[in-house]
């Protein structure tokens, strides 16, 4: 089990003091060195600046970006932050155009895409069933990195797959065809898949979208349960501020692409950082669990948006 009280991360106690309402291009994020774990960081981000074909200039750059062995990571931000171009590039799914991606302490840009899929498991937004497939299927081709192309289906990989189907919760749909299913069915089964792979480290592009609650509780604690049980260490976009601080150990909040602050989410869920990165005027407590109510969105400085004394809406979701 991780020691989930444990800080990983030396951090200055005094934030500066800033305006709330100052414009997005005026903000600055907080003042405050950016040290390793203390443990070595099963993927890390150095140096980095990732941009697109159809992009003049790097759409993220970031000097260092963690994510604890062990523990489970949110990227959280606003809508074009860059978290999912982050997450896409920290899977090797995108070459950034500068800087490195450590896995285990070795650039995965040296790894075959094979060998990759054994150590690394990425989930993208972006995920097509085929046609006539069933659920159990389906989570057989996580298996396609640990077999030759002509090799037959082995012990092994036979309960490799029971397994992530009894993690996932869907064994009473295992014999389905996927296009039958529910958003939030389909979401587990795909889960499903990508935990057959068996890796040690596990990257998920906002997992929970479109689903109802019932269903993003179930895919959050199917991942919690896989962090808890196996120790995978796990990176995840979520969009929910509040979903985010309940469940993952450690945050990494992004604005306009740059990190603006990182550590447990006690210390960066603040009301500073809803207003600076989020443009919400909200309060924060802790009771345990996070608890954020927002009250109205801030004007963001592009003359365009509400203004400070119009309500609107903040981050999805309240605490328990």
């Amino acid at each position: 089990m991780v020691d989930r009280d444990a800080d990983h991360h030396d951090r200055d106690a005094d934030h500066h003091d800033r305006d709330p309402t100052a414009a997005a291009g005026d903000r600055a994020a907080p003042t405050r060195s950016h040290t390793a774990p203390d443990e070595p960081s099963a993927l890390a981000g150095v140096d980095l600046a990732i941009g697109y074909p159809s992009t003049d200039a790097p759409v993220v750059e970031c000097e260092r970006i963690d994510v604890p062995r062990g523990e489970i990571t949110a990227l959280v931000g606003p809508n074009g932050s860059g978290k999912s171009t982050l997450l896409k590039s920290l899977a090797g799914q995108l070459d950034p155009d500068a800087g490195r991606v450590l896995l285990d302490g070795r650039e995965i840009a040296t790894r075959s895409s094979k060998e990759l899929a054994r150590e690394l498991g990425h989930l993208s937004q972006e995920h097509d069933s085929p046609g006539g497939i069933t659920v159990e299927d389906l989570v057989y081709h996580g298996r396609y990195p640990h077999r030759g192309f002509f090799e037959a289906v082995s012990e092994a990989d036979r309960r490799a797959v029971d397994r992530a189907i009894d993690l996932a919760g869907v064994a009473h749909i295992r014999d389905r065809e996927v296009g039958d299913l529910s958003g939030g069915q389909k979401q587990l089964a795909w889960i499903a898949m990508v935990l057959a792979q068996e890796t040690d480290v596990l990257l998920l592009d906002e997992p929970t979208t479109f689903l109802d609650l019932h269903h993003q509780l179930r895919v959050l604690e199917t991942l919690r349960r896989l962090n808890d049980e196996e120790g995978v260490t796990i990176g995840i976009v979520l969009h929910d501020i509040a979903q985010a601080a309940r469940f993952a150990d450690y945050l990494v909040a992004l604005s306009d692409g740059e990190p603006y602050d990182w550590g447990p989410p006690r210390e960066v869920v603040t009301e500073e950082l809803l207003a600076d990165v989020f443009r919400v005027d909200a309060s924060v407590r802790y009771t345990p669990d996070p608890e954020i109510a927002p009250r109205y969105a801030l004007d963001d400085g592009s003359g365009g948006g509400e203004s400070d004394g119009e309500r609107g809406d903040g981050p999805r979701g309240t605490g328990r």
